[in-house]
């Protein structure tokens, strides 16, 4: 495996890591709907964002088109606002298990796509590693699915459930929407399109406030308000942030392909943080689930070894 490809595979295990809380802050905040979920996070992210750009504002402007802005709210739509929504409401109505479970789905998504790529690896010599990842996908979907009580009605877990199929196809197009961006602005860094992604999401966000903050009629005390700010400055930091840093760096350094497998650490590291969370070691077929995941990976990037590669590291 060379080098750039190594650093591109840490990326995406790193932003798999950092995604992966994600998942947990709706299980955490269960006192809140997704709408307010969404605004805090991304107000938070934008923020942030803001702040971190000003000082190369002057410099940075003049590289951005009218093409450039409408494929930053288009990406901010598609991979913050729109996924985040379906995905906590799927947390909360249809439970983190199930939802984990269909997201995971993703790289198998992108990765069919990602076939038709110029000089992507054709699709018979990754079946093997897909079969895999669907495998650890569908063994953790069923470990979950008849161990999990969900406490929300049938009709409701259905629209749940549904949700998580939309998260799914959301953040399927924006992770292939965002790496064709990346290739074709090679001159603007990743970190400074992840920080101009983090200032659009935070502008979208405050169409929310309303929905979320003013005419919501939910009560909540002092306590959960600060919990609530608490967990959305996180997820903002440790998820949007840096989280997507680390992905447009893979982005950037990866094949398509095997950029959707790498989104499968998404779905391990949550697994792993709802370990945490419910206090409890995974079962025998959780950890097989684990094991055929990460294999998976292991076999996609074989397969992008290229010969020279394959021959220096065999020698």
């Amino acid at each position: 495996m060379n080098r750039s490809m190594g650093v591109g595979i840490g990326n995406g295990v790193a932003a798999g890591a950092l995604w992966g809380v994600v998942f947990l802050a709706p299980a955490v905040l269960m006192a809140f709907d997704a709408v307010q979920l969404s605004a805090g996070r991304y107000l938070i992210y934008g923020l942030v964002a803001v702040a971190l750009l000003w000082p190369r504002w002057k410099r940075l402007a003049p590289q951005l088109g009218a093409a450039e802005w409408r494929g930053l709210v288009w990406l901010s739509l598609a991979g913050n606002l729109v996924y985040f929504l379906l995905l906590a409401t799927a947390v909360q109505w249809a439970g983190g298990a199930a939802a984990s479970l269909i997201v995971g789905l993703i790289p198998v998504v992108v990765t069919l796509v990602g076939v038709r790529e110029e000089g992507a690896v054709r699709l018979a010599k990754l079946a093997p590693a897909l079969l895999l990842c669907l495998t650890g996908v569908a063994l953790v979907g069923y470990e979950a699915l008849v161990s999990e009580h969900v406490a929300t009605p049938w009709r409701q877990r259905v629209l749940g459930l549904l949700c998580a199929f939309g998260a799914l196809l959301s953040w399927a197009a924006y992770s292939v929407g965002n790496s064709r961006w990346l290739q074709r602005r090679p001159d603007l860094s990743a970190h400074d399109w992840s920080l101009l992604t983090g200032v659009v999401t935070g502008a979208l966000a405050l169409l929310l406030v309303p929905m979320a903050f003013v005419f919501n009629t939910a009560h909540h005390d002092a306590g959960a308000w600060g919990l609530f700010w608490v967990v959305s400055a996180g997820v903002a930091i440790i998820a949007s942030l840096l989280g997507n840093a680390f992905w447009n760096r893979a982005s950037r350094l990866l094949p398509l392909t095997l950029t959707g497998q790498m989104i499968v650490f998404e779905t391990l590291f949550a697994l792993l943080y709802g370990f945490g969370w419910q206090r409890r070691w995974p079962t025998a077929l959780e950890l097989a689930a684990i094991a055929c995941l990460v294999t998976g990976v292991l076999w996609c990037a074989h397969a992008h070894r290229t010969p020279r590669a394959i021959t220096e590291h065999a020698g």
